[in-house]
């Protein structure tokens, strides 16, 4: 399977970088080999929400699916972790897919991992209470890093939310010494207590 591929590496900025924007058209698939990738949907009021994010050794089924139907890119993509990708043009991926049952197969184990995490992502925006959500969400960050360098306008992009709502759970959260607040920056203080929050 040969075809016209190529290396790229996507530094992190500040913004971070737009590899994609809705719209988009898609000239070519990329295959991550290092970093990170979230690919988000932003509402008319502006409103964020992240769909999934993929890494070493992924790829993105939007991506995937915009190039098999021929249609422009659906959502927004960004770099978040420095990445270096194999980009495939989309000519030469329509051909692998059509051609390999490898690249056949490539493409349905993306979709059934994305569609598992779109699916989690409905559920908790149409069903689950916000402060469930920010608190059940904090523990899974806090679990590898704690302080959290997040601001409270990226929780709010993660959840789908508003700034002015993460801030106002945020601070129920610091009156009742689950967390410490900071700028730029939140501190999980009562396991156990946030724990109780996220079931409630």
């Amino acid at each position: 399977m040969r075809g016209n591929s190529s290396r790229r590496r996507f530094g992190q900025a500040s913004p971070q970088v737009v590899t994609f924007s809705e719209g988009d058209r898609v000239e070519a698939i990329a295959l991550l080999i290092s970093g990170v990738v979230r690919v988000y949907k932003i509402g008319e009021t502006g409103r964020e929400i992240t769909l999934y994010r993929f890494g070493n050794g992924s790829s993105c089924i939007l991506t995937a699916n915009a190039i098999l139907s021929h249609k422009t890119f659906p959502a927004v993509a960004t770099v978040e972790r420095d990445a270096e990708a194999v980009m495939i043009p989309a000519d030469v991926f329509r051909d692998w897919v059509k051609r390999h049952d490898l690249w056949r197969e490539f493409v349905f184990d993306l979709l059934s991992q994305r569609l598992s995490t779109v699916m989690a992502v409905i559920d908790e925006v149409a069903f689950q209470r916000m402060d469930r959500r920010v608190a059940s969400f904090l523990l899974e960050r806090a679990k590898r890093q704690n302080p959290l360098r997040i601001t409270h306008q990226e929780i709010a992009a993660e959840l789908g939310s508003s700034r002015e709502v993460i801030s106002r759970l945020l601070e129920d959260f610091v009156s009742d010494g689950s967390i410490r607040s900071g700028r730029g920056t939140v501190e999980v203080l009562d396991f156990e207590s946030l724990e109780s929050r996220s079931l409630v």
